[in-house]
């Protein structure tokens, strides 16, 4: 992992920094959104760079697969970029359903003037909720009907990337 990071440059390997420091939390909505953005962008640049290395050497090796070993380090590169992209959605996240629950306890506040706390602080139960995390329901695939459209799914995933392959 040390050499990986050392083979990035400059602009990169500060990228990757500021995308682990303890700054994320500090960060304000728009600036996460900002470092979001730029860390998709180095994310996007080696998954591509890497399909299409590697769609080039499916001829000469007969696969993606049997090509990886020659193109790991892009692999490895948008690897990393990836795991970034996921520490700065979450912060983002979690900083965009705080907003949510400040803008939501100040609506109410200005709808309900009679019973408004003082100005610049929100109600208890808003800021409890705020600073929750939510959980993700992923959809359960437990009838065979359910099976049947999660594996035509990745079928047609499989499709998809097969032509950008061969294209």
């Amino acid at each position: 992992m040390r050499a990986l990071l050392n083979s990035l440059n400059e602009d990169e390997l500060a990228l990757v920094r500021e995308a682990d420091g303890g700054e994320l939390a500090a960060m304000d909505e728009d600036g996460l959104v900002d470092l979001h953005e730029r860390v998709r962008r180095a994310r996007n640049k080696y998954a591509q760079l890497y399909r299409r290395t590697a769609s080039a050497r499916v001829e000469e090796y007969g696969g993606r697969g049997t090509a990886r070993p020659k193109n790991t380090r892009n692999a490895q590169r948008a690897e990393v970029f990836e795991d970034a992209l996921a520490r700065v959605s979450w912060h983002l996240a979690r900083a965009a359903r705080r907003s949510a629950g400040e803008l939501k306890a100040r609506r109410i506040a200005d709808a309900t003037p009679d019973r408004a706390p003082a100005p610049g602080t929100a109600p208890p139960d808003a800021r409890r909720k705020a600073a929750q995390t939510t959980r993700r329901k992923r959809p359960t695939s437990a009838g065979p009907a359910g099976r049947q459209q999660a594996a035509a799914s990745r079928a047609k995933g499989a499709r998809r990337q097969g032509r950008r392959d061969s294209g």
